[in-house]
């Protein structure tokens, strides 16, 4: 969003952060999206910090709560907790993963979610995703146990 990157921008300006960090900040700042990923963005390379901000971004995307942020973002948007004949969109485009398609809050577990282990670009961050991400696992095979009436 342009305003708020010019908020951004306004706030390093303020606090006297010179040209080339401040420019650091908005690059990690504004690349920092799944969709990005998605359209071949790689930042870690020139970027070292940008590994460690994005880590730490996917990190509170997983886990316990990032299921209860998954389910407060659904239900703020009144999507359909879960529609087994809505199917999960498996090789998403960063256009696609933008598009507002109908989809569940369970699909957004394994449209994003369940792949962001993968993306971790720090050793810290994936070993801190591995737990998370077995969590999220856990929960979703309950939830379909649960749904489909078998426990």
């Amino acid at each position: 969003d342009p305003s708020e990157e010019k908020l951004v921008e306004n706030f390093l300006d303020d606090e006297g952060i010179e040209e080339t960090k401040k420019t650091k900040i908005l690059t990690i700042i504004n690349g920092m999206g799944f969709k990005d990923e998605l359209a071949g963005v790689a930042l870690c390379e020139s970027l070292p910090e940008f590994g460690v901000v994005q880590d730490a971004d996917r990190l509170d995307a997983i886990g316990a709560i990032g299921i209860a942020r998954c389910f407060t973002f659904g239900g703020s948007r009144n999507r359909v907790l879960h529609d087994p004949e809505i199917k999960p969109r498996t090789e998403l485009t960063k256009e696609q993963y933008i598009k507002r398609e109908e989809q569940t809050t369970i699909n957004h577990f394994h449209e994003k979610l369940l792949k962001l282990k993968k993306l971790m670009k720090t050793e810290a961050g994936k070993r801190r995703a591995e737990k998370r991400h077995k969590f999220m696992e856990e929960y979703l095979k309950e939830f379909y146990e649960e749904w489909d009436g078998s426990t």
